[in-house]
């Protein structure tokens, strides 16, 4: 009974077996009895306990011990039975009289109040080896504090604030303070609550709701700051001390118990809310910075971060952030998509108020929050979700379904309906409580494909003999669904890398395989990424070669609604940064990247960027040291390099948020006509972009290091002279400064299938936007 449990968090502190016995709960010490004690009258024996029941009681395999803990009527008065492992005398105190209960061995006491025809109110005072006598509140004397409602929805997997019902929760019950604790774990033979409130010994035996597999129980006077964990008998009667799924604030790593936690935050963003909803997402501007919070300024706590992230991203005119997952996760080195706490935001930068106190200040800066959401897999610890409760629970009992090959993970079963509800809630619960305004959802194509990253005879068809994961699909689609119903200006983004048909297709809208729409607001363009940087990382001479993998992309553009990434994937694993993978010498690999970032901002398609990009980071990225702001400190000899990359980013935001034309018809055809984009031998790309109302912005790129002078494009003839209005090569972003600071005249000269054309100097290496003048 003395000895600590295996897998406990390291925060408890192990106690001889001596002392042990000494220590009175955190709970027992909510309030001293002060004064002399009163007279002990005696108390009568209490009928036997089952030994069925003591033996289940004690081994921690009890359904129900409310129905013998805690104060019963029986003929001849009340009989209370009271677990406290490690006391010396357990007493009651009712009508104003103490009766002292018979000790009956391994922690339980018991007595009969006679003449009583029902259960009084009544306290007890325990009493242990060292200490003053303790007076508390007894668990077993309260009702389920689960209402019918919740333990309906949970068991029609529909409980969309699902974290209001299990997890631990702060309230009064019956008139008292406490907190209420409720947790999943259906194939589980018993569950007690364990803790500092209970030396982290033998535990608090938590009761079976029904048929729901909830185990819950109301602990009187435990509040804000209770460090716990469940301690779950197996079917095998082994045991498991787990963390809790639903907890809402965890400790910090490498630390493992959950923590009571109740929100004090007062948000102070009620104008982004109202409307930020206003105009659609695909059909506004939204230029992203991705940020990895834990290295962007190494060291500093979410509200630290709050003081200088949103100051950053403002000056550089993004109009969003998207955060690396911030769920808690075991090793920082996983970057957060290995998740254990999916409902806590990562404690290594501070609480759960400190990362709203985040969200808060970069909305009042009028910058929106997206973030990364992992609900394809989660890691194997043995305190978190893996076989939770003795059996494969959340993951797939079939592990041709559930154990990933390539990140040695466990995949979700989204067949379970509690599972679906379990990471549905998830989703809702980030936009609602944190107010995050998008979910980038990670590896969506591991979730739709049965035989992703499997081998013949390592996987199992579905029930059509195809390749699809129905359930995943239908998860899918129930997520989107509910968040957008639910979160009004919501926008979601699926990481997919395959041709999945109907990515962001609305989930009513059968398309050609026979399944609806997955509902994302929209998709991750992996091939414009990945054919884009093929073109870029070759010399100027071979590109020529390769002229269609920069085309390509118009091919499918407005199949989904797409956003161009530049993630951190991208630069890292010696895939090199974004300006290393560009040839040439040092000044030749910042002209193609600057050439590459006004093709970027241009083309189709929303964009981001990861963080040390936006100057030109040579290094790849580090978690352990973030990007090297070093490279911007005056006293560095290149500097103004580094610099003039990052002036070229804010000009490119600011132009690019003031131009409807590069962002209202994103995902319309009448947004886009080519001008030129069969020009391989020049290396050559020019097509015009409109907005709603036909007004047309010219981006032409020169991906060769050479100057082409008088060279004529086609252009509309409905204006007379087009003008500069960014220009890559400028000096101020480290150029060779070849800009045209007079406007070009429209000339009836047929071009390009077009009456008129422009004849213009494009600098070498460069990206030029024009307008009408």
């Amino acid at each position: 009974m003395t000895a600590r449990p295996a897998g406990k968090t390291s925060t408890a502190k192990k106690a001889p077996a001596s002392a042990t016995a000494k220590k009175a709960s955190a709970a027992d010490l909510l309030a001293v009895r002060k004064g002399p004690a009163p007279e002990r009258p005696a108390v009568r024996k209490a009928p036997p306990l089952d030994p069925g029941d003591r033996a289940r009681l004690l081994a921690g395999e009890h359904h129900d011990p409310h129905g013998v803990l805690g104060a019963h009527p029986v003929r001849g008065g009340v009989v209370v039975r009271v677990l406290r492992p490690f006391a010396r005398e357990v007493a009651v105190v009712t009508r104003g009289r103490r009766v002292v209960l018979h000790d009956d061995g391994d922690g339980l006491f018991s007595g009969l109040l006679p003449l009583l025809r029902k259960v009084p109110a009544y306290e007890l005072r325990v009493r242990y080896d060292e200490g003053p006598e303790l007076e508390v509140q007894d668990p077993y004397r309260f009702l389920p504090s689960l209402g019918d409602l919740d333990l309906h929805l949970i068991g029609e997997g529909r409980h969309e604030e699902l974290w209001t019902a299990l997890g631990s929760r702060i309230m009064t019950h019956e008139g008292v303070a406490g907190t209420r604790f409720a947790v999943w774990a259906p194939n589980a033979r018993g569950v007690r609550l364990t803790g500092g409130f209970t030396c982290w010994g033998a535990g608090l035996p938590m009761r079976s709701l029904g048929s729901t597999g909830v185990w819950e129980l109301f602990v009187p006077g435990l509040g804000e700051g209770t460090v716990y964990k469940y301690d779950i008998t197996r079917p095998d009667g082994s045991h498991t001390l787990r963390a809790d799924p639903m907890a809402r604030r965890t400790e910090c790593p490498p630390n493992t118990a959950s923590i009571v936690t109740e929100s004090h935050h007062a948000w102070s963003d009620g104008e982004w809310m109202e409307r930020r909803g206003a105009r659609p997402a695909h059909e506004a501007p939204l230029s992203v910075y991705e940020v990895h919070l834990a290295s962007w300024r190494p060291g500093l706590t979410y509200r630290e971060l709050a003081e200088q992230l949103p100051a950053y991203v403002r000056d550089l005119g993004f109009t969003h952030v998207e955060f690396m997952p911030v769920a808690e996760h075991p090793f920082g080195g996983s970057w957060g998509y290995q998740v254990t706490g999916f409902y806590a935001p990562t404690a290594r930068l501070g609480t759960p108020d400190d990362f709203k106190y985040l969200v808060d200040a970069l909305h009042r800066a009028g910058i929106g929050v997206l973030m990364d959401w992992v609900p394809a897999h989660f890691p194997k610890d043995d305190w978190a979700l893996a076989e939770f409760d003795g059996r494969p629970l959340y993951e797939h009992e079939d592990p041709r379904r559930s154990h990933h090959p390539d990140w040695g993970t466990l995949e979700f079963d989204y067949g379970r309906k509690e599972v679906r509800n379990f990471l549905v809630a998830n989703a809702v619960y980030w936009c609602q409580e944190f107010h995050i305004d998008g979910l980038r959802v990670d590896a969506v194509a591991s979730m739709l494909y049965l035989d992703y990253s499997r081998e013949h005879g390592e996987w199992v068809p579905n029930e059509f003999g195809g390749r699809e994961n129905p359930d995943a699909v239908a998860f899918l689609q129930e997520m989107n669904a509910t968040v957008y119903r639910r979160c009004p200006g919501i926008v979601t983004f699926a990481e997919e890398s395959t041709a999945w048909d109907g990515v962001t297709r609305p989930t009513d809208q059968v398309g050609p395989g026979g399944f609806g729409g997955l509902g994302f607001g929209m998709k991750w363009n992996m091939g414009w990424m990945h054919d884009s940087l093929e073109y870029v990382q070759k010399e100027p001479v071979h590109r020529k070669y390769h002229h269609d993998e920069m085309t390509f992309s118009m091919v499918y553009a407005y199949s989904e609604n797409y956003i161009l990434p530049i993630s951190h994937d991208e630069v890292v694993h010696g895939k090199r940064s974004l300006v290393s993978k560009m040839p040439g010498d040092w000044w030749q690999q910042r002209a193609n990247h600057r050439a590459y970032l006004g093709f970027m901002w241009a083309h189709p398609g929303k964009q981001l960027l990861y963080m040390g990009q936006e100057f030109a980071q040579g290094g790849e990225w580090s978690a352990d040291q973030g990007p090297d702001w070093w490279l911007l400190d005056p006293a560095y000899g290149a500097a103004a390099d580094h610099r003039g990359v990052q002036n070229l980013v804010r000009d490119l935001n600011t132009v690019y948020t003031a131009s409807p034309s590069l962002w209202e018809r994103d995902t319309s055809p009448e947004g886009f006509e080519w001008v030129v984009g069969d020009a391989a031998d020049d290396n050559v790309f020019a097509f015009l972009r409109f907005d709603g109302l036909g007004s047309p912005l010219l981006a032409v790129s020169n991906f060769s290091p050479v100057v082409r002078h008088d060279y004529r494009l086609g252009v509309p003839d409905t204006f007379a002279a087009w003008t500069e209005v960014l220009n890559t090569d400028a000096a101020r972003y480290g150029g060779s400064d070849v800009v045209g600071a007079d406007p070009v005249k429209t000339e009836s000269v047929p071009w390009h299938g077009r009456s008129s054309s422009v004849r213009t100097t494009l600098p070498p290496l460069a990206t030029v936007w024009l307008r009408p003048a």
